[in-house]
């Protein structure tokens, strides 16, 4: 497809968006993970949490809005890769930080009692709402672990490197727009990141090599090769697979690897498993 076409293809309705994309995965690998975020009362989001239930996430601490509606995001994807994708987050934005009620009002945890494990972040969260969660002593004792959401999004994602807390995932362009620099390989937007601040980040790039580094070291690693029948949702499965893989008790190397894995065999058309 190029810009202007008008082609005949299929269109899908499915559950989605950066955290659910993770949160479905986790639960592919035998995680059960608690959602939190917005969803209207309308039918759009009654049918979501059903879909949510079905799958095995939790959805007891959802907030559910009277008056927003539940948010999309559609993509338009042909034979040679995305074309083009709208966010429609404004109902998450709108409802800030009362999506983060569980995690300080005690019922997952508080200020005084901090959650302790992981939390995946997304990129969709407003920036005033990142920056409160990475200076809250209710998320002092979590392991964040961050997306950007898309690289137009990417900015909100300072807050991390100026405190430098949680693991970022990235991809080229986005460690490019935070380090307002052009990157042609994953070691060197690595290294990049740690020099601006980031205690920890993972950058992929495609079909090319992936690295994960913090101070003690990078690890590089390729992908398997593998035919390309989508790529909305590739990154949410690389940062899950990994998420997984360390639950595990793999090691750094093997934590990489299984997440490459995972996201070229998601690339593929095959479910990562």
């Amino acid at each position: 497809m190029q810009r202007g076409s008008d082609m005949p293809g299929r269109i899908t309705r499915l559950p989605g968006g950066v955290a659910m994309n993770i949160a479905m995965t986790l639960a592919r690998f035998g995680l059960r993970p608690a959602l939190l975020s917005a969803i209207g009362r309308d039918p759009e989001g009654d049918e979501l949490v059903h879909a949510c239930a079905h799958l095995g996430l939790i959805t007891d601490h959802l907030y559910r809005s009277e008056d927003l509606p539940t948010d999309r995001y559609m993509a338009v994807e042909g034979a040679n890769g995305l074309i083009a994708a709208i966010a429609d987050a404004h109902s998450l934005e709108a409802a800030g930080a009362k999506i983060l009620r569980p995690l300080i009002d005690g019922a997952l945890g508080s200020e005084d009692a901090p959650f302790s494990g992981p939390v995946a972040l997304d990129g969709n969260l407003t920036l005033s709402l990142l920056d409160d969660i990475t200076a809250n002593p209710a998320f002092a004792k979590a392991d964040l672990r961050v997306a950007p959401a898309s690289p137009g999004k990417a900015e909100r994602l300072r807050p991390f490197l100026l405190r430098s807390c949680g693991t970022l995932y990235v991809n080229l362009e986005e460690a490019g727009l935070l380090c307002q620099d052009e990157f042609t390989d994953s070691p060197t937007a690595a290294r990049a990141m740690l020099d601006r601040g980031a205690a920890r980040v993972l950058v992929t790039d495609g079909g090319s090599t992936a690295t994960e580094a913090d101070h003690n070291g990078l690890i590089t690693q390729a992908p398997p090769r593998v035919t390309v029948a989508r790529v909305t949702g590739a990154g949410d499965t690389f940062m899950a697979a990994h998420i997984a893989a360390e639950a595990r008790g793999e090691d750094r190397e093997t934590s990489l690897a299984s997440a490459l894995k995972a996201a070229a065999t998601y690339v593929s058309g095959e479910p990562p498993l």
